[in-house]
């Protein structure tokens, strides 16, 4: 069997994030940039599946050069190679233009399973993997917080706020992953080493045949026009208790129209 991996590079959640002036989009440049935290389950749940049934397991990504950092750091937990997508005209690509390179990349690789995580912590669209399956003509089992695999069915309990579904397709198809599908694993120093030498192949857009016009800036659906920093945030209100704290509080409550 052979899993593609969906990995993305992207600026750690934990530190200040902000946009640039020219373009509007995420500067990644100033960034302190790591693999999306949600491609980490999605990593660990391809290497089970490969633990029972075989095969390999594939890192896709698709970012400028220094996404090659969080390649390594991808392979070193366990997959056995990975194709970077790097071209500087997919910069200010949409979800669609993304998409479609992701979808192009993927038909190369022509693989049995593609996994990833349900969504980016810069984005938080949720999109792209049902853009995939879409593009592919493929099953999209989204939200998944398990996945079973019986020979080409595949079965997940699709996480929603009240409980779960169960869904079911066939390979190939795309399935998105939630961080309680499992624990990750920590690369060993070992696995550190030895993701020094495993093969990254590396694609253009002329590669994968995308036009250059249908992606990044020219091509994208949407923009951002405009943006700003958050506003700081105001004084609250302070209230006195001279036996009388308690109407003040419910008042201030009633106010705001919250009892």
């Amino acid at each position: 069997m052979k899993i593609v991996v969906l990995v993305k590079q992207v600026p750690d959640s934990g530190a200040e994030r902000t946009l640039r002036g020219d373009d509007n989009t995420v500067d990644r440049g100033s960034a302190d940039n790591v693999i999306n935290e949600m491609d980490e389950y999605a990593i660990e749940e391809a290497l089970r599946i490969r633990e029972r049934a075989g095969g390999e397991v594939v890192v896709l990504t698709v970012g400028p050069e220094r996404a090659g950092e969080s390649i390594r750091k991808a392979l070193s937990m366990g997959p056995d190679s990975a194709v970077h997508v790097t071209d500087e005209a997919v910069r200010g690509s949409c979800a669609v233009g993304t998409s479609k390179v992701l979808a192009a990349a993927i038909s190369q690789i022509n693989p049995d399973l593609i996994v990833c995580g349900a969504e980016s912590t810069d984005a938080r669209g949720q999109l792209i993997p049902h853009m995939i399956a879409e593009r592919l003509g493929i099953a999209a089992l989204t939200g998944a917080r398990k996945l079973t695999v019986d020979g080409p069915a595949l079965t997940i309990e699709r996480q929603t706020e009240d409980g779960y579904e169960v869904v079911s397709a066939a390979m190939p198809a795309v399935v998105s992953v939630w961080d309680t599908i499992n624990e990750p694993r920590y690369p060993s120093f070992k696995g550190i080493m030895a993701a020094k030498k495993k093969p990254v192949a590396t694609r253009s857009l002329a590669d994968l045949g995308v036009p250059a016009a249908e992606v990044g800036f020219d091509g994208a659906t949407s923009v951002v026009v405009e943006h700003g920093k958050r506003p700081p945030r105001q004084a609250g209100n302070k209230i006195t208790d001279s036996g009388d704290g308690g109407v003040k509080l419910v008042e201030f409550l009633a106010s705001e129209k919250l009892v």
